[in-house]
């Protein structure tokens, strides 16, 4: 089953589905992070390889509309978008991604430069805006193997401040991130200590000390893990979050499945 966090008045409804795939109800809209809703196997992702999914979503697609919104960080991963992710965009008013993946996708998809924002209507009248933050899915420079990432920042008038990663490594992003944006009120981290063959192993998204540490420079006031399970390649999940965060003194800040 799906974990739906606790909203308060400072803090939205976040329902956390496996894998990187999230729904954020936020200024009366509907927000969904990369759609990765395919059952379990192999999924080739060229040269030969393959990433494996361990286990099936907590949703069928259909059950997640109607959608406003899907925030998608990067497209050319199996990951983080699929054949039944690919298959939802369809009825989706708008996608919001890297400009080479709109260029991919085409449709309803929009690219965001890094720091690049959209304001969007708000039921109520009002608007909010999506800000496109920097993302960087691997080591120094590798942007030319592993792809365009991008993640996403949402603000509003009397609304909180949410900050989604996307697949990133780097806590010089998150720093420039907390430079333009911090205190966030809620941090979906993308974790997991992700690791395949390509750069000898080095990680390409946080790992649970890192993100600990994200949290701490973002000043934010919750955290929501996502993209730690579900997959082969990550190597750190549920326990090594909690430790990390309990060791930094942040294990309050921390939601988990089953918290």
């Amino acid at each position: 089953m799906a974990e739906t966090s606790t909203p308060t008045a400072q803090q939205p409804p976040v329902s956390v589905f496996g894998g990187p795939t999230a729904l954020i109800e936020y200024g009366g809209l509907r927000f969904l992070t990369d759609p990765a809703l395919d059952a379990p196997g192999e999924y080739p992702i060229g040269n030969g390889r393959v990433l494996t999914k361990t286990a099936p979503a907590a949703v069928e697609p259909a059950a997640l509309l109607p959608l406003d919104v899907v925030l998608l960080s990067h497209d050319e991963h199996p990951d983080n978008l699929d054949h039944s992710g690919r298959a939802l965009l369809a009825d989706v008013p708008l996608v919001l991604t890297t400009p080479g993946g709109a260029g991919r996708l085409g449709g309803t998809a929009r690219g965001l430069a890094p720091w690049e924002s959209i304001a969007l209507p708000r039921p109520d009248g009002g608007t909010l805006t999506v800000t496109a933050t920097p993302a960087q899915h691997g080591p120094e420079g590798c942007e030319p193997v592993t792809g365009e990432v991008v993640g996403f920042v949402l603000t509003g008038a009397d609304l909180p401040t949410v900050y989604v990663s996307g697949d990133n490594a780097s806590l010089d992003v998150v720093r420039e991130v907390a430079g333009r944006f911090g205190p966030v009120d809620t941090a979906v981290l993308f974790a997991g200590a992700a690791r395949t063959v390509l750069f000898d192993g080095a990680l390409l998204t946080l790992d649970s000390a890192q993100a600990a540490e994200a949290a701490a420079i973002l000043g934010a006031r919750r955290v929501v893990p996502v993209h730690f399970d579900s997959w082969g390649h990550f190597t750190e999940g549920r326990t090594e979050l909690a430790a990390a965060f309990t060791a930094a003194g942040l294990r309050d800040r921390l939601e988990l499945v089953a918290d």
